[in-house]
């Protein structure tokens, strides 16, 4: 019989829980609350997530299954489904989405010198969504077509070590360019966009702020090619050396 730690709770070990606490504490996440507290909000969200559970229900069965284990597991009250529920539609969302950013940050440094097979000292992100199709029965809130419901998931990955720097869930109506007004850019960084982001006045945010872009043109469009001084003369004026930009 192994007497040792379960692999959930070696995986939990990696989590900063100070860091964890000062996000509760920021947004006073466990006023009034007198057994579930947030981190065992945590700990059970982060069971579902790791194990594949498909609802509430499934959370409480497995977790009830071993009540033994569950102490040892970090939790410090019952797991039930109307406990978890309320949980999840009542406390502040911020105190998670802080958390994820510093977990985010962590992440990241362990693949800062990751090889991602360009070489390129600056940061490459991508930016792309997803639509996820619901119920609309049991998810009226997210209308998207006449019989059915989705949200949109966007999100920016680094692309060194693959790792989602922003993630923002919208309704499935929102287009994708409507994202990039939430987004802060990061000056010397690349980023990668599908066609749906083409918008000139959006994109020229990302070269104010110094940042570069790449994306694709969409069917049909058209161009022409300038040619502009480096000092700011007349474009037509040849002397001197020359920026090729494709408008």
């Amino acid at each position: 019989m192994n007497y040792g730690k379960t692999i959930f709770v070696q995986l939990m070990d990696f989590i900063p829980t100070y860091e964890f606490r000062k996000c509760v504490a920021r947004y006073n996440g466990n006023y009034k609350v007198k057994s579930f507290s947030c981190w065992d909000q945590f700990l059970a969200m982060a069971f579902a997530q790791l194990t594949y559970r498909e609802s509430l229900r499934d959370i409480e069965d497995c977790l009830r299954l071993a009540p033994a284990k569950l102490y040892h597991m970090g939790f410090r009250s019952t797991i039930s489904r109307n406990t978890l529920s309320n949980a999840n539609q009542t406390r502040d969302w911020h105190i998670y989405a802080d958390f994820a950013q510093i977990l985010i940050s962590l992440a990241r440094e362990l693949y800062v010198d990751d090889d991602f097979g360009i070489h390129l000292k600056r940061t490459v992100y991508a930016l792309d969504a997803t639509t996820i199709d619901l119920c609309l029965s049991l998810f009226p809130w997210a209308p998207f077509r006449k019989t059915k419901a989705a949200v949109k998931m966007h999100t920016l990955l680094d692309l060194r070590g693959s790792i989602p720097t922003i993630v923002i869930i919208t309704d499935g109506t929102t287009h994708e360019v409507n994202i990039l007004d939430q987004i802060n850019w990061e000056a010397g960084a690349i980023y990668l966009l599908d066609r749906g982001y083409l918008d000139f006045s959006r994109l020229y945010s990302i070269h104010h702020s110094g940042s570069f872009f790449i994306t694709r043109a969409k069917r049909g469009w058209s161009s022409w090619r300038t040619f502009v001084c480096a000092g700011g003369h007349n474009p037509l004026h040849k002397t001197g050396p020359e920026i090729s930009i494709q408008a």
